[in-house]
């Protein structure tokens, strides 16, 4: 209900009827609008500090998962046991948290959200760990992390696609985030479909390799089937992103949300390792190594990033989140060329640019689409703030005056 359609239906109220329902619908316009603008004005430097300090550690922490999962593919795990025994550690961490964290705020359990969660655990879990694990098995860590940069650019694209997002092409934020979207998939395609030679090879890494075994693993990689499965992995996770949204709206239990989907993840993890993977070797932890990717990716790169971005997206949004993702892949390239020696390829960095140049379009017009947004709502409520102070100067006009403003004796 706008604001002139609230005061329309009050036009035949009295004057005391008039003042106390605006007094109550003052209350309830945009509760979100009078927050941000609260926070804005009250949250004092160190907060701010915080998310800036939580989303430095994320993208670290999610910067070295991609070079621990390589490390891992390099001592040979399997590419279907390794993400069922991750997301077991994942979900061991997740589930006693969501279940002391959001005891009380829990929403009722009902077969809807449970056919939800298995199809969200599906999608944002199997299938996108899936593809990710496969992607860069055939890639490196420093691509694998530069294509998550065309994740915002996607998921705009779906979420306008199935009408959640509305397009405004006569308005600039409307415009750059087209554009942005249109420059990531190009960055997206050039990646997928241009190698090109090799312009940086480092010769100082951490782990050493015997040559003859490095040269053998790069010819047996598929460049083209690697940027497919990591294209996948993309929109997979930006398919998760857009389908979450309805759902927490129902269901606003964050924690209990992953922690059911990690669950579900569990189980078809476990299903299609059983049925693909018949060996038993390969369901061993056979060093010391393995298990430390197994923690660290378990512990940092599904639990505590899961954590840190539902924390930031609450009191930052997402776009937050978004514009740091090329520190991401900053850092996963400097930990990968010095830990494990990554050869850097022209159409690479050429789409590597692309993409985060596109990227910034959409961070950009999302930007400025909240500011109109936020214009907007407080050009709504300063109209009802003084339409409805203009009339209850009125009506107090029309009030007899107390005696102890009157004259005593009148004349």
């Amino acid at each position: 209900m706008t604001v002139l359609s609230l005061f329309l239906s009050f036009s035949r109220k009295s004057p005391q009827e008039i003042i106390r329902r605006k007094r109550k619908k003052a209350k309830q316009i945009s509760p979100a609008v009078f927050g941000f603008f609260r926070r804005r004005k009250m949250s004092p430097i160190p907060e701010r500090a915080k998310l800036h300090v939580a989303m430095v550690v994320f993208q670290t922490g999610y910067a070295g998962n991609h070079v621990i999962v390589r490390y891992a593919l390099n001592l040979g795990v399997s590419k279907l046991v390794f993400p069922l025994y991750r997301t077991i550690v994942a979900f061991s961490v997740l589930a006693p948290s969501a279940y002391f964290l959001e005891k009380k705020e829990r929403p009722a359990m009902k077969t809807s959200f449970l056919i939800q969660f298995f199809l969200l655990g599906l999608i944002g879990i199997t299938l996108n760990q899936g593809f990710y694990i496969f992607g860069l098995d055939n890639t490196s860590p420093t691509f694998a992390s530069a294509t998550e940069n065309v994740v915002p650019a996607v998921s705009f694209l779906m979420a306008a696609s199935l009408g959640i997002e509305k397009v405004k092409w006569k308005r600039k934020d409307g415009i750059a985030k087209v554009v942005g979207t249109i420059v990531s998939v190009s960055g997206s395609l050039v990646i997928t479909l241009y190698k090109g030679p090799t312009i940086y090879q480092p010769s100082l890494r951490l782990v050493n390799r015997p040559i003859k075994a490095e040269e053998a693993e790069e010819q047996n990689k598929n460049w083209t089937l690697g940027c497919l499965c990591l294209m996948g992995h993309c929109l997979c996770w930006s398919s998760w992103i857009v389908l979450q949204s309805p759902l927490l709206k129902k269901y606003s239990a964050r924690f209990s949300f992953v922690s059911y989907s990690c669950f579900f993840a569990v189980l078809q993890f476990f299903g299609i390792s059983a049925y693909f993977e018949r060996d038993q070797e390969r369901w061993k932890i056979t060093s010391g190594g393995e298990l430390y990717a197994l923690l660290y990716t378990g512990l940092i790169g599904s639990a505590m990033v899961f954590a840190i971005q539902i924390y930031v997206v609450e009191r930052g949004g997402p776009l937050f989140v978004s514009a740091y993702l090329p520190l991401q892949t900053l850092i996963a390239a400097i930990l990968a060329t010095f830990a494990l020696g990554e050869h850097f390829y022209l159409g690479g960095l050429i789409g590597a640019i692309l993409i985060m140049s596109g990227l910034y379009l959409v961070v950009m017009g999302k930007s400025w689409e909240n500011q109109a947004f936020f214009q907007q709502q407080q050009h709504m409520i300063s109209s009802a703030a003084s339409e409805f102070g203009g009339e209850e100067n009125h009506h107090n006009n029309n009030k007899p005056r107390s005696s102890l403003n009157q004259p005593l004796i009148s004349s």
